[in-house]
């Protein structure tokens, strides 16, 4: 297989492939971690930690809204719900699920185990991330 053939597997053409899903999610997650973390870091940073989990809430939303577009566009080949308002509802609850254990996560390891706020955020996020393309893989973006 010629190089531009497995760029264009890779990233470019849509697939069935759990492991290139599995990919273009961590590179769709890697991004959308990225930018949760520029935006707790700017409101912590700013208005200070009293807030924390306010500010982990937001963050954490604008990462879901990236994850959400370069789910549906990019990530996974098929839609199963046909309707997008069912799409986006679920695809939401997945998300508050993964916020709940987020803000759960951060609370166990900021306050409770005194962990710094980014180191806690890094573990949450690592176990958010399986949790988040096991559920949208398996109820949203399947056969």
């Amino acid at each position: 297989m010629s190089a531009h053939r497995r760029i264009n597997t890779l990233f470019r053409a849509k697939t069935a492939s759990v492991w290139v899903q599995l990919l273009r999610y961590g590179i769709s997650g890697l991004s959308a971690t990225i930018l949760d973390f520029v935006v707790l870091t700017l409101l912590t940073e700013l208005f200070g930690e009293k807030l924390l989990l306010v500010w982990t809430a937001i963050a954490f939303l604008s990462g879901l809204t990236l994850t959400y577009l370069l789910s549906t566009n990019w990530v996974f080949d098929v839609r199963r719900l046909k309707s997008r308002t069912a799409e986006v509802s679920v695809f939401l609850l997945i998300g508050a699920i993964g916020l709940a254990l987020t803000e759960f996560l951060m609370w166990l390891f900021a306050h409770q185990m005194d962990l710094h706020y980014l180191l806690s955020k890094l573990f949450a996020s690592l176990i958010v991330f399986l949790w988040n393309f096991t559920a949208k893989k398996f109820i949203l973006f399947r056969r």
